[in-house]
């Protein structure tokens, strides 16, 4: 298995909560780059893909394509898509999140998941390596035992 050839973008919402923040592991390993949203001068990524719900699905194909993700509440990274909306959606299969939700104001949609877990599941599906990308994911265990029948039918 081969790294991206081109980093994996993560746009961070400001009124993210670093603390926790399941990508934010990824910060000290090569091949991750960090934007923080909203950003001074707007950029779209030529040559990317971005995660997302209602696409085509994410295949091998893809990976021709830089991987761009969007990490915030439901609510804020929905807001955060029409900065990117030139970059083209892909989605995952449907997987269970292991992350614990309890948004009192509104419904998280039932396909979405932890970034770390929509990042795995999309490394897992262009074929790079997934060593270290859960370590120090807390919910880890659960998330694989959960997914364990579609992780392994890709």
């Amino acid at each position: 298995m081969s790294l991206p050839s081109q980093p994996t973008i993560i746009v961070v919402h400001y009124k993210e909560r670093r603390s926790k923040c399941t990508v934010e592991p990824l910060r000290h390993q090569p091949g991750f780059e960090f934007w923080k949203f909203p950003m001074k001068v707007p950029h779209s990524p030529a040559n990317y893909v971005r995660l997302g719900i209602d696409g085509p699905p994410l295949s091998r194909e893809d990976r021709q394509h830089g991987l761009l993700v969007l990490d915030a509440t439901w609510k804020l990274a929905s807001k955060m898509e029409a900065e990117f909306e030139d970059v083209p959606v892909r989605s995952l299969p449907v997987c269970q999140t292991a992350y614990p939700r309890n948004s009192k104001l509104f419904e998280d949609p039932t396909a979405g998941l932890a970034t770390i877990e929509a990042i795995y599941l999309a490394y897992k599906i262009l074929g790079y390596p997934l060593d270290g990308l859960l370590d120090e994911y807390r919910w880890q265990e659960e998330f694989l035992h959960i997914n364990d029948e579609v992780l392994n039918a890709i």
